[in-house]
């Protein structure tokens, strides 16, 4: 018995080193292009997978033979972690609901607990296996789990501050302190009603608009199969490499499960009708449970390549290989988030009110950012751009100096207009960008450009350090953003109150809805991406945005307060137009915020 329980110890170890080797050559793939290393992925699931089946078989032998529980746990996590990076590659929600089921039977059967406090290195793979474990339940909006984690992450770094002295866990505090400011600033910890940030059904197909959607057919369309997501700002809102605006955009391109993933986890598990204690030996974890978490029925969400505070040549390498690899007849979306100056640097979170043309009234701030140049572009020879033109703003994408190393210009952008590109440009120079329209070298681009500066109400909210960036909270939850913009106290209303608020938005985009599907000037440019639901949903969110910062700023003003997309969309959906203009009066009034705003038929 000895000899064999011998053998199973050696077999098991040879196969935890086995599966070590293969894990450590796919770590650091890149999470970008279509084909990056697919076949390494294979092999080193088939590895852990069987370690797993291995460990689970030989249990008693291998406890026997010293298997410490922290052992299978981290099994169990490298398991999760390979799952997680098969969602940052594909973006299939089933493989960062594995990863969740992984984690969440590690911290329900207590697989780190109880081990000797002495074991300094044990308690570090704990603290890795908590950090890993919030990122997941973030992306997934598993708030309970979050809270739950969190504080278990407060009490393990308290604790090795108490028992290992000589060790500096300063790195830790820090990851405590991010995660509890990326909690403050997300509205889904505090609104428990809150309507997801993902493309829901429920909510986001109009019943009145569908049919129309439906018949609408462009002379070309295009399919939306790729995304980056980039956003670089300093002291910016973020938990590990995940900023706010960048973890709002990505849900907001993501399909909402049909629920019952959320309703498997309100109950304990159970086996035979009798619930299960995980703190003893069982080394059971049900893979198939994620059959039962996702919905089958879903279209694939886009690939998302998220980039936090990249170099200048690094984004455009990834770029370059999205566009290499784009299958035909298809959209990019590019989200590019990023201060216009490397002096814009947030120091105050509201302008001086010297020397202010805005109203009393309004009691309007704005981010503080250097003054940009409103004048009119000298005129070009022969009305063609010149050269300078794509090389004068950029965005700056760097941490210090004033090497134009760090500037993204406009012109970098042109070589890529070859294939569709459906840009999100979120910066106090975002109009810079405007060059692009016109210049393209074989396929015309849709931009979405931010206004220069937020509008807030509440000057304390103009911050982008605390809260993210207006724009693309708009683009991605407009009631919330609309709510901060005025300063209407969203976590204390009624929920009645805000159901109703939601319905008002619901209502204004079918009818928008239908109006760019029966407009004869929508360009192509928009109709050709528009029977997709994502980059719909971003266009009419836009048509909302344009028009309450319209009406919400000094009209003298607006130049500054308001987006701008190219090509221009139908003028029966400018902020102007009554269609436009009923609903967000119609909103503004529901909410009691009406006399921040100026309308023109009231």
């Amino acid at each position: 018995m000895a000899e064999e329980g011998d053998v199973v110890s050696k077999t098991f170890r040879a196969l935890v080193e086995s599966a070590d080797r293969k894990f450590a050559r796919v770590r650091d793939f890149p999470s970008y292009g279509r084909a990056q290393g697919q076949h390494y992925f294979q092999k080193v699931f088939k590895a852990y997978m069987r370690l797993w089946k291995y460990q689970q078989e030989h249990r008693t032998e291998l406890v026997k033979a010293g298997l410490n529980r922290w052992e299978i746990g981290e099994i169990a996590g490298r398991i999760g972690q390979l799952y997680f990076g098969q969602y940052t590659r594909t973006s299939e929600a089933r493989f960062l609901v594995e990863a969740y089921v992984f984690y969440e039977a590690i911290l329900k059967r207590r697989y780190f607990e109880g081990c000797k406090v002495k074991d300094l290195g044990v308690r570090f793979k704990e603290l890795r296996f908590y950090a890993r474990f919030l990122l997941v339940s973030l992306i997934l909006n598993r708030t309970q789990t979050v809270k739950v984690v969190v504080e278990k992450l407060k009490a393990l770094v308290d604790n090795c501050n108490a028992n290992f002295r000589e060790t500096n866990f300063k790195e830790w505090k820090l990851v405590v302190q991010e995660i509890v400011r990326f909690m403050n600033a997300d509205t889904t910890f505090a609104i428990a009603s809150a309507r997801p940030f993902r493309y829901s059904a429920i909510f986001d197909c109009h019943p009145n608009s569908v049919q129309y959607v439906a018949r609408f057919h462009a002379k070309k369309v295009l399919k939306f199969r790729d995304a980056i997501l980039m956003s670089y700002h300093r002291n910016e809102v973020k938990f590990a490499e995940l900023t706010l605006d960048a973890y709002r955009m990505l849900q907001c391109l993501e399909w909402e499960s049909s629920g019952s993933f959320y309703q498997k986890h309100q109950a304990e598990t159970k086996e035979n009708g009798v619930v299960v204690d995980y703190s003893g030996t069982s080394g059971l974890i049900d893979m198939k449970l994620v059959a039962d978490m996702t919905d089958p029925t879903l279209p694939p969400n886009p690939r998302k390549a998220i980039l936090y505070q990249p170099s200048v040549t690094h984004l455009i390498a990834v770029m370059a290989t999205i566009c290499e690899e784009l299958p035909p007849e298809s959209v990019i979306l590019v989200y590019l988030s990023a201060s216009g100056k490397p002096s814009h640097i947030n120091a105050s979170p509201v302008e001086s009110s010297g020397g202010s043309k805005r109203t009393t009234k309004n009691k309007l701030t704005s981010h503080n950012s250097l003054e940009p140049n409103f004048s009119s572009p000298e005129p070009h020879i022969n009305g063609k751009k010149g050269f300078s033109d794509y090389y004068d703003d950029y965005l700056w994408l760097g941490s210090k100096g004033n090497g134009g190393s760090s500037n993204l210009y406009p012109g970098d952008i042109i070589p890529f207009t070859r294939r569709p590109l459906f840009l999100v440009i979120d910066s106090d120079s975002s109009h810079a960008f405007k060059v692009l329209h016109g210049a393209e070298r074989g396929e015309k681009a849709a931009l979405l450009l931010s206004p220069f500066r937020p509008m807030f109400k509440d000057p304390f909210s103009a911050d982008i350090t605390q809260n993210g960036s207006q724009f693309t909270f708009f683009l991605t939850a407009p009631l919330q953003a609309f709510c901060q913009m005025t300063g209407f106290a969203l976590y204390d209303s009624d929920i009645e109150v805000l159901k109703n608020a939601e319905n008002i938005l619901s209502t204004a985009f079918s009818k928008w809805e239908v109006i760019l599907c029966k407009s004869l000037s929508l360009d192509l440019v928009w109709a050709q991406v528009l029977s997709d639901p994502f980059l719909r949903r971003l266009i009419i969110r836009f048509i909302f945005c344009r028009a309450v910062l319209s009406a919400f700023c000094p009209p003298e003003e607006s130049e500054q307060y308001v987006p701008v997309c190219l090509p221009q969309l139908p003028n029966s959906l400018s902020p102007k137009a009554e269609v436009v203009q009923s609903s967000v009066s119609q909103l503004a009034n529901h909410l009691n915020v009406a006399d921040g705003f100026h309308f023109d038929n009231t």
